[in-house]
């Protein structure tokens, strides 16, 4: 049989820790000793014993990963006893590659002092904690400078675990080189902090300790913690918020990493073992500890399981594995929710409470000087008088008694008041208090008129509404004091369209609008600055985006139940009846701006005229656009952009100014007569008769429809033009963050689908389109188009653009067999379910059937669409386009052959198949490709 090693850590090891599975079922010491006796019996070549020895650990590393991944998913929550399964089972290939290293492979009865060796893990292995794919990393220690028999034992253990497919990071040191490179290198240090005895000499492992203890780990390890501080500011800057929803489980604002390396600090400063030795400590209370491991034991499940599904060790929490991982986690779906949306607010939850106990524990480390007070409050040492019940402790908002604070239940509120007049921080003991006394919070203090001042006070008196906001809802504060605010806590609205969770959106909502207010976003955003200098009700417009979202995740349609909640709760914020009556149509009608502005056709007048309608005032005008610029600048870092703020401030000042001069002024002959004396002007070098032709040509819908500089180019393109030419401008248009595409040739059926097709083979996204037929038999067609990153395409990328264009419309490239290739949904995208809605509205357009189809995108959906309204026989006049992730919808404004609408309910019926199979088989096309 092949002996056991005397040292090698094994006595009740195993069951010392909470395994997954039974030891033996993970790996049986018993059966794999037997099993490597046999097929070394006889064997002397060691390339043959190297490769018996890898067959048979491989063989019960399958096994014993196998019984773990079984019994995790029987039981996916049980992470600690996971990382310690995967941890004992790498422990015991490393201690079986090291005996069959020293025994049959480099046998050595007697070894000098010199060729002791032991075996010790480092970093997350040392810890013992492992996921299925974590690294193993290996510290080989000898006494003095390696010898030839070390260097062969080491070399065979590390060929052995290489082919057993284990990532082993290694070094070989003596004590000597521990103590240097840690002294110079804090990763290193860090490793060694969490070292642990695998096998080999226990002896040259004891003094290994005493030196770490006595020379590296002395002192109060400043330096130390500053690195490791640092590290971490790195480590978020470059992962991003904690609230974006495609987040590391690992390195992320809130992630593991935080909570070791939270860890990590109280072990160098405290010398502790365990977390729960930071409760005896007195740094952590005993709740703050049980959250601690609700955490650390919920991260390191994803984790685990985010490992499984992939098969690889892959820390990025993406959309489609997020899906897998609240399935296997056994989250359903229930009450208007998808399983994955309330997993992924647990684990939004979970990163928001590590990022509390994080700052309680810096604050314990300054109070003891070992962490350095924030450097602007070392620079600016003035600080502003405390009022009565306030100290100012490291820098920082403290209560001079807390009994005394909690007492008045309104001091709950009026920390958050304080701590935005004098511009601090608050101390995370005051946080602690507060947090435990939310029960304090009732349905008293919510009905008291000094609360509901203090509370609108936060968002409206001091200029910086975010802080306060987001350190109550961090606290609990605010769900306390809008119960209702509870259910959008952390959470996450599963598409791509989103940057944050629903809390995170309405706080970034908040934000935006106290920067219009301060003037400091007037360039991007001159109209809703103009408006807000104007004035409007501040409280109106505050708690109207404080609630918009209000009933997101509900099976209900959240603008009309939360403009039901926003009537419960107006009142309770201190508005009067009026302003409860405003915020309760802004938030019911939130969207309706939006929607109206990217999902119709602006330059039509019953457009105008039907929001205008809907609005009724211009009070309500001014207060809507400032909910809507807000409300789509708070969905992600860039979502707004120059193309909706042209859509926004058009539709505005159309509406604004139908709203002053009255509704009868929205009509096709104005506008058809003034952009005609605009084109007249802008051509005035042409010769009358020309110009004659020129504005003679086009029916009215086309003066309507659209830019004088857009009339302009047409006018240029169908003068002189040819029998069987087509000509093509492409121009950036920067104020829209767009390309217009304009082209004219002889008009013929199926033009539009054509153009749509050889758009979508460049790779390009249609965000408008506009199709005009003149008197004489051409066809003007205005294409908005940007590339993929949602951009105007620069002046060196337009050649090729007009190369490909060309090819296409001169049917040397079928779009239709090109696209088969290309139209592809990205994995990561699959998992999210788009239902298809396609609706006729013959009433948003005199002259149009407007069809609005809303479904999940992807590069060839225009052509598919535009083609099988083609076959159909149906003249599209244009369409819109406003795409919202991985949603999109297009709007057409078609007629049929006649020039007739679609009342028919049969024919709208028959265009809907229609445009559904279109859908179908190019999903099905997108999903094989």
């Amino acid at each position: 049989m092949v002996k056991p090693l005397v040292a090698q850590a094994e006595t009740g090891e195993a069951t010392a820790r909470h395994l997954i599975s039974a030891p033996e079922l993970i790996f049986d010491e018993d059966a794999v000793s037997n099993a490597l006796t046999a097929a070394f019996e006889g064997v002397t070549d060691s390339s043959d014993v190297r490769a018996a020895a890898v067959g048979i650990l491989g063989d019960a590393q399958k096994a014993g990963r196998a019984e773990i991944a079984r019994a995790f998913a029987a039981t996916p929550f049980d992470a600690r006893a996971m990382t310690s399964a995967y941890c004992f089972l790498t422990d015991q290939l490393v201690r079986a590659t090291l005996q069959i290293a020293v025994q049959r492979l480099h046998p050595k009865p007697n070894p000098t002092s010199g060729e002791r060796l032991a075996v010790i893990g480092v970093g997350g292995y040392g810890r013992g904690e492992m996921a299925p794919f974590s690294d193993v990393d290996l510290l080989f220690l000898i006494p003095y400078k390696a010898t030839a028999w070390t260097e062969s034992v080491i070399e065979s253990m590390l060929y052995m675990l290489w082919d057993l497919k284990l990532k082993v990071g290694h070094s070989t040191r003596t004590i000597r080189d521990c103590i240097r490179l840690g002294t110079e290198d804090y990763t290193i240090q860090t490793a060694l902090l969490e070292h642990r005895f695998i096998a080999g000499n226990l002896e040259l492992t004891a003094e290994l300790d005493e030196a770490l203890k006595t020379e590296l780990f002395s002192g109060s390890g400043r330096s130390f913690i500053e690195a490791k501080l640092e590290e971490r500011g790195l480590r978020h800057r470059k992962q991003g918020l904690r609230y974006q929803v495609e987040p590391n489980v690992k390195e992320a604002k809130g992630g593991l990493r935080d909570l070791q390396s939270l860890f990590w600090i109280a072990k160098r400063i405290y010398s502790v073992e365990t977390a729960a030795d930071l409760v005896d400590r007195g740094i952590f209370l005993e709740e703050e500890f049980k959250t601690f491991v609700a955490a650390e034991n919920f991260l390191w499940a994803v984790r685990g399981h985010l490992h499984l599904l992939s098969g690889r060790a892959t820390e990025q929490l993406t959309f489609d594995m997020q899906v897998a991982v609240a399935e296997a986690m056994g989250y359903k779906d229930t009450g208007g929710r998808r399983g994955v949306e309330v997993f992924m607010q647990n684990y939004f939850r979970h990163a928001t409470q590590v990022g509390e106990l994080t700052r309680i524990f810096l604050t314990k480390l300054e109070s003891i000087h070992i962490k350095a007070e924030p450097l602007l409050e070392r620079i600016f040492r003035r600080r502003p008088k405390m009022r009565s019940g306030y100290q100012v402790v490291g820098g920082r908002l403290a209560i001079v008694d807390d009994a005394a604070f909690i007492a008045d239940k309104l001091n709950l509120l009026r920390i958050f008041e304080e701590a935005l007049r004098t511009g601090m921080l608050i101390h995370p003991d005051a946080m602690r208090l507060v947090k435990l006394n939310l029960n304090l919070i009732d349905d008293d203090m919510r009905n008291n008129a000094e609360a509901q001042r203090i509370f609108l006070d936060l968002m409206l008196k001091h200029g910086n509404p975010e802080r306060g906001l987001r350190r109550m809802n961090e606290l609990g504060v605010l769900s306390a004091f809008i119960p209702e605010f509870e259910n959008i806590v952390a959470m996450m609205q599963f598409n791509m369209y989103h940057s944050y969770t629903v809390d995170e959106h309405t706080i970034q909502c908040i934000t935006n609008l106290a920067l219009i207010e301060k003037g400091e976003l007037e360039e991007d955003l001159p109209v809703a600055s103009n408006i807000l200098k104007r004035g409007v009700n501040r409280k109106v417009i505050y708690v109207a985006l404080l609630l918009h979202d209000i009933a997101k995740g509900r099976p209900e349609d959240h603008s009309i139940l939360g403009a039901q909640m926003a009537r419960k709760i107006a009142p309770r914020l201190g508005l009067n009846k009026a302003e409860v009556d405003t915020v309760e149509w802004l938030v019911r009608y939130h969207l309706l701006m939006s929607d109206m502005a990217q999902k119709r056709d602006i330059a039509d007048p019953r457009t105008v005229r039907d929001f205008a309608k809907a609005v009724q005032t211009v009070k309500r005008l001014d207060l809507l656009c400032v909910l809507t610029v807000c409300d789509i600048r708070g969905v992600g870092p860039n979502t707004w952009n120059n193309w909706k703020a042209v859509l926004i401030r058009g539709l505005y000042r159309q509406t604004k100014r139908a709203l002053e001069t009255g509704l009868e002024d929205l009509n096709r002959a104005n506008r058809g007569n003034e952009a005609k004396k605009a084109l007249r002007a802008a051509l005035s070098d042409w010769p009358r008769k020309d110009l004659q032709i020129e504005t003679a040509r086009h029916y009215p819908p086309y003066w309507q429809g659209l830019h004088v500089t857009a009339h302009e180019v047409f006018a240029q393109q169908l003068r002189d033009i040819k029998d069987g030419e087509i000509r093509i401008d492409l121009h950036p248009d920067d104020d829209r963050d767009a390309t217009r595409a304009c082209f004219v040739m002889a008009d013929h059926p199926g033009i539009f689908a054509r153009l749509a097709g050889a758009l979508a083979l460049v790779g390009a996204n249609v965000v408008d389109a506009r199709s005009y037929t003149t008197k004489d038999g051409y066809v003007t067609d205005a294409f908005w188009i940007q590339d993929a990153d949602g951009n105007p395409y620069d002046a060196a990328r337009l050649p090729r653009l007009r190369q490909m264009i060309s090819k296409t419309l001169k049917g040397e490239i079928l779009a239709r067999e090109e696209l088969k290739s290309r139209d592809k949904v990205k994995k990561r995208e699959r998992a999210f379910k788009v239902p298809t809605h396609i609706t006729f509205d013959n009433e948003g357009s005199e002259i149009y059937t407007i069809i609005e189809v809303d479904t999940r995108d992807r590069p060839g959906l225009l052509y598919d669409l535009t083609r099988s309204l083609a076959e159909a026989n149906v003249y599209i006049a244009n369409a819109v386009i406003a795409t919202y992730g991985e949603q999109v919808v297009d709007t057409f404004y078609v007629k049929d052959m006649f020039g007739l609408k679609y009342h028919s309910e049969g024919k709208q019926k028959s265009l809907e198949k229609r445009l559904r199979q279109a859908i179908v088989e190019g999903i099905e096309r997108a999903q094989d490709a």
